[in-house]
């Protein structure tokens, strides 16, 4: 469903990541592990259509990312990590603005509306200003938005950076149940996520790709300690 081939990215002369190489299969919720500045937002923002590669391919459900723009966007829900939100309008005329956006129409937009906001559980904030939302009430709007669609695919960074330990909890649960019925490609930096949400992780650093496997293999990288294999693979970059 997720497939990076070769993925290269250079912003002027700086090399952003290299030669990135994975794929996700359909139904699988990965981690994308690294610390800050590895090159995470980087290749999501490729695999989400946002910035186009240096070189290499990006494909979704088969698609070339860049060859089929429209159906590829229709098969993907992308989060960003502070994803925008017009902080003036309330969720309901937010979630309201991106179905017509969607062309999502009559019941069965007001179906989706319903579904997303008791998915994300936005039923007592629906007509508050999002500018007086908590950071975790926002986040949950973002979600509730790129899943109006329904897609496929969900490519979500950090979408629990800022938040206090309940908002956390609150994520993550909403990121299991999601995870039953979608494929999901999560970015954090946080390692208590990867054992919480995820059943593969894949770890990059400097730009490259250090590690492909599950938690508990990743675990046997810094002798049955996650913290110990983090520094292990991505200390020298």
């Amino acid at each position: 469903m997720i497939e990076a081939a070769g993925l290269t990215k250079y912003f002027g002369g700086f090399l952003a990541i290299e030669n990135v190489s994975f794929k996700v299969g359909a139904g699988e919720v990965v981690a994308f592990l690294g610390p800050n500045g590895a090159g995470k937002s980087t290749t999501m923002r490729i695999l989400a259509g946002y910035l186009a590669p240096s070189a290499g391919t990006a494909r979704i459900a088969g698609l070339d990312v860049f060859q089929h723009r429209l159906a590829t966007s229709r098969k993907v829900g992308f989060l960003p990590e502070n994803g925008p939100l017009y902080p003036e309008m309330t969720p309901r005329e937010l979630l309201g603005f991106f179905a017509e956006a969607r062309a999502l129409q009559g019941a069965h937009a007001r179906q989706r509306l319903g579904a997303v906001v008791e998915q994300c559980a936005l039923q007592g904030v629906l007509d508050k200003p999002i500018r007086k939302l908590s950071r975790g009430y926002r986040q949950r709007v973002g979600m509730a938005h790129v899943l109006l669609h329904e897609p496929e695919v969900l490519i979500m960074d950090e979408p629990t950076s800022g938040l206090d330990p309940n908002q956390i909890l609150h994520v993550r649960d909403t990121i299991r149940r999601i995870g039953e019925t979608k494929t999901i490609l999560l970015s954090t930096h946080i390692l208590q996520e990867v054992e919480a949400v995820a059943s593969r992780v894949i770890l990059i650093s400097g730009g490259r790709i250090v590690f492909d496997g599950t938690p508990g293999e990743l675990r046997q990288k810094g002798g049955g300690n996650l913290d110990s294999a983090f520094h292990t693979l991505t200390g020298a970059a």
